[in-house]
C-alpha cells in the first residue's frame, strides 16, 4: 500500500481535503502505541476499547472542524487527547485500578509446596498496594509523571510532549514527587522492601 510511505503530516492533509482512507493508515499506523498507552492506565479492556474509540472521535471531529494544527506532531497531539480522556475516565468514576487478586494468587501457586515463593509474592504484592497508595497522595501533576516514567517506562520527552509541558517541568515534576514519597516513607516510618 502505498500510503505506508507518507508522513503523518501528509494523511492528516489528504484526510481533510476528503480522502477517508487517509484516517484509516494513520489508525493503522498508530494503534498499538495509542491503545497499549490507554491499556497501561486503564487495564480493562473494554474500557479502554471505548476510549481508545473516543480519542478518535475527537481525533475526527477536530481535523473535520479544520482546527488540526499541530503540524508534524500528529501522534503526541493524539496520545494528549487519549491522556485527557483517560483523566476524564478516573474523575467521573474517582477511583484508582483494582489489583485482580485471582492472577496473583492461582490455585497452581498455592498448591506448590515452596511456601517461600508464595510468601515473597504476597509481600512483593503489598509493596506494590503500599506504593501505589503513597503514589496517591502525590498531588496530580506529580502522579502523573512518576506514573508515566515508572509504569510506562516513557522517556522525559515522551513525558512532556504527552502532558504538554517542557522536558525541564516534567523533570522537575518527578524530582518533587520523589521528594514528596520519601517524606511520607519517613514520616510513617514504611518500609518498602522484601
Amino acid at each position: 500500500m502505498a500510503d505506508i510511505q507518507h508522513s503523518d503530516a501528509l494523511l492528516v492533509k489528504k484526510y481533510v481535503d476528503g480522502d477517508e482512507n487517509a484516517l484509516t493508515v494513520l489508525i493503522n499506523r498508530h494503534q498499538s502505541k495509542i491503545f497499549g498507552f490507554i491499556y497501561s492506565k486503564i487495564s480493562d479492556r473494554d474500557i479502554s476499547d471505548d476510549i481508545f474509540q473516543d480519542t478518535f472521535i475527537k481525533v475526527i471531529r477536530t481535523l473535520k472542524s479544520k482546527s488540526y494544527n499541530e503540524e508534524g506532531k500528529f501522534l503526541p497531539w493524539v496520545m494528549r487527547i487519549a491522556h485527557n480522556l483517560i483523566i476524564d475516565h478516573y474523575r467521573k468514576n474517582k477511583k484508582m485500578p483494582m489489583f485482580r487478586e485471582t492472577e496473583e494468587f492461582s490455585i497452581f501457586s498455592i498448591m506448590s509446596d515452596d511456601s517461600l515463593t508464595i510468601e515473597n509474592k504476597i509481600i512483593q504484592n503489598q509493596v506494590e498496594i503500599d506504593l501505589r497508595k503513597l503514589i496517591e497522595e502525590l498531588p496530580a501533576d506529580q502522579k502523573e509523571v512518576l506514573v508515566m516514567r515508572m509504569y510506562q517506562d516513557m522517556s522525559f520527552k515522551e513525558i512532556s510532549e504527552i502532558t504538554g509541558v517542557s522536558i525541564n517541568t516534567a523533570l522537575g515534576r518527578m524530582r518533587y514527587a520523589l521528594m514528596n514519597m520519601r517524606k511520607v516513607i519517613d514520616k510513617h516510618q514504611i518500609i518498602l522492601t522484601n
